[in-house]
């Protein structure tokens, strides 16, 4: 069975003011054509399919007009859920009176996860939707208390769902999280409150073939080459000018074994960072991609942004490289984003700040010293 996993469309969005629409009906676009050109079963949109949860009208209008393209130029199948940045109560309402054979659309938290069960030339294969869900909703739903973090959610959500699976079926699950060990992107809002930890285990989706998976914007695979992030399709910041996106095209074989290929979206406007001197970037050749301009100039030049939008007339910010921050330092930022938990976090502080890493005993103290104050601002 073929799958075409993506996420994070973010429709609505905007990039330092201005308007996505043509870029995203681009990569609306392209995946139809990928869906048609690689006859693709199964379509996933792993969450935070709009940017916020009262979308403008004209994002609406425009991923109902790709839903319908895809139900009528393509016989794929649809799996979508619900992100942190959705309405769960919008996208269930794309469920109503849809034909649940070819559809599985879930926006709000549910103690019962039915899944989509489709059949190729070697048996089922199961799709389990799982919206996401702020843990006030999910104890409400479970009517369990002892939901405190993301993770408890999702293991509760995961659980659900595998009670519903067929015996010798092979079990696709679609979630929106932030896996241990992912690297992150400066434009995703955290799961969680302020001091929360908010990133959940891989090993919550045991037993599962394949692992669609929303919320980060990088491409990648965490945990295990099957639990994937199809990233989002455009960058919406400088910290991803590096980063090409793309579409995971998986392929589960007879026994379940995921088959990866990434297909590469091209942007109508790129993200770019430029390095130069003023005048030698105003020779350049005119594009209108998304700019950051970093100038070498040791002296501030007057009316600099203006004249750069001459020729880059998207140039959206402008620094002076004497001013960006050591590379060290952002590398540490951008690590401690990733981590795994809090000890890590002191880990790889300390280990910028002396040299080496922690020893396994210093790393022991430092968990118990951390379990104590977690015990002491519980008992507050």
């Amino acid at each position: 069975m073929r799958i075409l996993h993506t996420a994070d469309l973010h429709l609505g969005r905007q990039f330092n003011g201005i308007p996505l629409d043509a870029d995203h009906g681009a990569v609306l676009d392209q995946i139809v054509s990928a869906i048609t050109s690689n006859r693709v079963d199964v379509l996933v949109i792993a969450g935070d399919i709009f940017d916020r949860a009262a979308p403008p009208t004209s994002a609406v209008r425009q991923f109902n007009g790709f839903l319908a393209r895809v139900a009528s130029e393509t016989a794929a199948a649809v799996v979508m859920i619900a992100g942190n940045h959705d309405s769960g109560d919008r996208i269930a309402s794309m469920s109503i009176m849809t034909d649940a054979r070819r559809a599985l659309i879930r926006g709000a938290i549910r103690a019962d996860e039915q899944p989509l069960i489709l059949t190729d030339a070697y048996g089922p294969v199961a799709f389990t939707g799982l919206p996401f869900a702020y843990e006030y909703a999910a104890r409400e739903c479970f009517a369990d208390e002892a939901l405190h973090t993301p993770e408890d959610v999702l293991t509760a959500q995961v659980s659900c769902g595998r009670r519903n699976i067929p015996d010798g079926a092979r079990w696709v699950v679609v979630s929106h999280a932030f896996i241990t060990g992912a690297l992150s992107s400066e434009s995703e809002r955290p799961l969680t409150r302020v001091g929360g930890v908010e990133t959940v285990s891989s090993a919550v989706f045991e037993g599962a073939h394949y692992v669609a998976l929303g919320h980060l914007h990088r491409p990648q695979s965490v945990g295990a080459s099957h639990i994937r992030y199809s990233g989002s399709p455009l960058a919406f910041g400088f910290d991803e000018f590096d980063c090409q996106k793309s579409m995971s095209l998986v392929e589960i074989d007879a026994v379940g074994r995921a088959a990866i290929e990434t297909i590469p979206f091209e942007p109508i406007r790129r993200v770019r960072v430029l390095k130069g001197r003023h005048a030698e970037l105003l020779l350049a050749e005119r594009s209108d991609d998304f700019i950051k301009v970093v100038l070498t100039d040791d002296a501030p030049v007057i009316d600099g942004m203006k004249r750069i939008r001459e020729v880059f007339p998207n140039a959206c910010e402008l620094a002076y490289e004497r001013n960006e921050r050591a590379p060290a330092a952002k590398l540490l930022v951008g690590r401690a984003l990733a981590l795994a938990n809090p000890v890590e976090v002191v880990g790889d502080f300390l280990e910028h700040a002396r040299g080496d890493r922690l020893s396994e005993n210093e790393l022991a103290v430092v968990a118990v010293a951390l379990g104590r104050l977690r015990e002491t601002e519980d008992m507050q």
